[in-house]
């Protein structure tokens, strides 16, 4: 065996580097505290307890003020315990944005506030472009990303195979004043309509997607990330403009890590002048002044 040499690797750090961000700009949101696999938010004026795998620490002192408490199930799933009475839906703003916040029989409240840093990266890259940019969002979810885009100016096609998501995402795009953008809502199956967008020739100067670790389609498609995810990519690079702006990748599966990722989209893109990096999105945490990492991310951009 030949021992590489430390010069051997001397690209790596810059190939693949690692950024951990840091959600501490929220007004309306606050990760007040962390314990026994739970954690105490503030969403709003609303109050709310719910699990995290992450949290593998014990509790100190007692819990706060809490308007509900998601139960999980021991056969999957859960329920609310609701201290108090909330509003079946509410509303709380970003900047000058804004989202319906809805807890769901899933834990979720049709938000990850964590994604904040997210945002206002999109945000700031699609104002100083100076050109017209083309976003494609896909597994959108309730469109946070969309909403954040369309804001900054872009024209934005968001995907997911949920029609509920895909309403719900109107619905914080009529919230945040976009009524009149440019926003395409499609409720269809992200692999199949990468490739039809591919056969229509259509082309996007920045493609986000959040794919799920497992999934199904509308017509029973079965998704499972450490396959597909890869292939979706490849395909994703056909759908590319000839100067694209960003590739912004998240994931919260469990075991993926950010040098993979990073990895992926810098074999993706490395016929592209730009650079990647990747990292973990994190939460303050109020009241013992940690952090809570939610998720990672890999973002290529356009070099300057």
């Amino acid at each position: 065996m030949v021992k590489k040499s430390t010069s051997d690797f001397r690209g790596y750090a810059t190939s693949l580097e690692h950024r951990n961000l840091l959600a501490q700009t929220w007004e309306s949101y606050e990760l007040l505290q962390c314990g026994d696999g739970l954690k105490r938010e503030r969403w709003g004026d609303v109050y709310l307890i719910r699990p995290d795998p992450q949290i593998l620490w014990p509790l100190e002192g007692k819990w706060g003020r809490h308007d509900a408490i998601y139960h999980r199930s021991e056969s999957g799933g859960g329920n609310w315990e609701f201290k108090r009475p909330i509003p079946e839906q509410w509303q709380i703003g970003y900047g000058n944005l804004t989202f319906k916040i809805r807890p769901t029989n899933f834990k979720h409240t049709g938000l990850f506030p964590e994604q904040a840093c997210n945002w206002s990266w999109m945000m700031e890259a699609i104002q100083k472009a100076g050109r017209p940019i083309q976003v494609l969002n896909l597994f959108g979810y309730t469109g946070a990303a969309t909403v954040a885009a369309a804001s900054a100016g872009a024209s934005v096609c968001h995907v997911d195979s949920a029609k509920g998501m895909v309403q719900w995402c109107g619905e914080n795009a009529r919230l945040s004043g976009l009524e009149g953008k440019p926003i395409r809502y499609i409720v269809d199956d992200c692999v199949k309509f990468v490739q039809r967008e591919i056969r229509r020739g259509n082309r996007y100067d920045a493609i986000v997607m959040d794919p799920p670790s497992f999934g199904r389609g509308a017509e029973g498609q079965v998704w499972k990330l450490e396959r597909d995810l890869w292939p979706l990519l490849d395909q994703c690079r056909n759908l590319l403009s000839d100067r694209p702006l960003f590739f912004l990748v998240n994931s919260y599966t469990t075991g993926l890590s950010p040098t993979i990722l990073c990895g992926m989209l810098s074999a993706l893109m490395k016929a592209r002048d730009g650079s990647c990096f990747a990292g973990e999105l994190d939460l303050p945490i109020t009241e013992d002044h940690r952090v809570l990492p939610c998720g990672i991310y890999a973002r290529w951009e356009e070099k300057c």
